[in-house]
């Protein structure tokens, strides 16, 4: 790893391959407008889609997880129009069925992408295969795979590793009853239900083995019901979907609330202060619910109609199933390290199979700054300590980069490596960090 470096106006270290934090020197006090949401941004462009008429899109998300799902739905014959100093995403829908009749898509590592579009494509008709980097190889799909051809669809992974690549031969969703196994990822659900209302007849589905990330299925409900669709909850947890398809919207994307929680967090480490202004009590996304955590470890936390405040206090150690918030797991291990008595993070198995194993990968690296930590099947345990200078390794993981440079706002000499993965889902992450910083 090379070590030259440059200092910049604003006190950071930068250099070709990591990013050194330069500690505060007293309380972050600021407010902050993450982007839109990747989550709802990459949910709304499958379902606008999809949708009879126009739809307009805004406050989207320009990112690399974004894009390529943007990307795909070109390949597909949607003619979408993004203007990215806007922010606005102009969608001609489709009406149900994807214009082309043959198309390869490339997804890199993003999951919602091949799994929502693997559902979305067997609405169409045509063949078509979808692919991602190395790591998306290794993440697995079988379990949608399965629901779909339940449902009458014609899919299948290409290897038998039960991983992408995804090969598809499409004539139509014929719908009808299936369960789906939704404890290694709550996006399969999400996929199945978001091609339902496109099917030839009604989709029944059950849930089968548990469910993760429980409010991403809310979030994703949420969003087919702006655009018109009918979706009908049993109390037995099944959902009955109505083939009406989508009406063409408009569509605002609130900020980011996983993005949020770095600056949430940033509060509780320095005993500051930070407002998230478009992040309030109505929002979609399950992740706000990260504020809570630092409650319980001793913040003030005011959730306002359009606007969340954090203010810092003493932080204690906490016992914690983060299993609806997991990709704030990473955050509120950064917190961790600045606690009295140690932390527990628990119920988060199924991280191991996200851009990285999460688990592994932050024992690791709190090791590396030298601290203990305890990796436990569905979770790990932080005992907070004073960190050492060190160079955090990313694994290619944008939440891991994000959450670690926290760590740096506190301790000096902490140097994130491969520091552009975080564009990922957020490009300017580093900069916005820095602004709230007062730099």
């Amino acid at each position: 790893m090379g070590r030259a470096t440059c200092r910049d106006a604003e006190g950071f270290s930068v250099a070709a391959n990591f990013y050194e934090v330069q500690p505060v020197t007293e309380p972050i006090q600021g407010s902050i407008r993450p982007p839109g949401s990747k989550s709802l941004t990459n949910r709304a462009f499958v379902i606008a889609a999809l949708a009879r008429g126009e739809s307009r899109l805004t406050n989207v998300l320009d990112s690399q997880d974004t894009q390529v799902m943007l990307e795909s739905c070109r390949r597909l014959g949607v003619a979408v129009e993004h203007d990215p100093a806007t922010c606005l995403v102009q969608v001609p829908g489709c009406s149900g069925r994807f214009p082309a009749d043959q198309a390869d898509l490339w997804l890199e590592n993003s999951g919602t992408s091949i799994r929502f579009l693997t559902a979305a494509c067997t609405t169409g008709e045509g063949r078509f295969k979808l692919d991602g980097n190395a790591r998306m190889r290794q993440r697995p799909i079988l379990d949608l795979v399965a629901a779909l051809n339940i449902l009458g669809a014609d899919v299948r992974c290409a290897t038998e590793s039960g991983c992408p690549p995804v090969e598809i031969v499409a004539n139509g969703l014929p719908g009808g009853r299936a369960s789906v196994a939704a404890n290694i990822s709550s996006q399969y659900l999400s996929a199945l239900l978001m091609a339902a209302p496109c099917a030839k007849s009604p989709v029944e589905l059950q849930i089968a083995d548990g469910l993760v990330s429980e409010p991403y299925i809310d979030m994703t409900l949420g969003v087919m019901k702006r655009f018109g669709a009918k979706v009908a909850r049993g109390n037995d947890g099944s959902m009955r979907i109505e083939p009406t398809g989508y009406r063409g919207s408009e569509y605002d994307i609130e900020p980011d609330a996983s993005a949020a929680s770095y600056f949430f967090a940033a509060a509780a480490i320095t005993g500051g202060t930070v407002t998230v202004l478009g992040l309030g009590r109505d929002s979609l996304q399950g992740d706000l619910q990260f504020v809570n955590a630092l409650a319980r470890m001793g913040c003030d936390v005011v959730i306002g109609e359009d606007r969340t405040i954090v203010h810092g206090a003493e932080l204690r150690g906490i016992d914690i199933d983060m299993n609806a918030i997991s990709d704030t797991a990473q955050t509120l291990a950064a917190v961790a390290a600045f606690a009295k008595g140690p932390t527990t993070i628990r119920n988060i198995a199924h991280v191991r199979h996200k851009e990285t194993d999460r688990i592994a990968a932050v024992v690791t690296e709190l090791k590396r700054l030298g601290l203990q930590a305890d990796e436990h099947p569905d979770g790990l345990t932080i005992h907070p300590g004073s960190p050492q200078p060190a160079t955090i390794e990313t694994y290619d993981d944008h939440r891991m980069a994000m959450s670690f440079s926290l760590i740096g706002l506190k301790s000096p000499g902490v140097r994130i490596a491969n520091p552009n993965c975080t564009a990922k889902t957020y490009p300017n992450y580093f900069a916005d960090l820095k602004r709230l910083c007062g730099r």
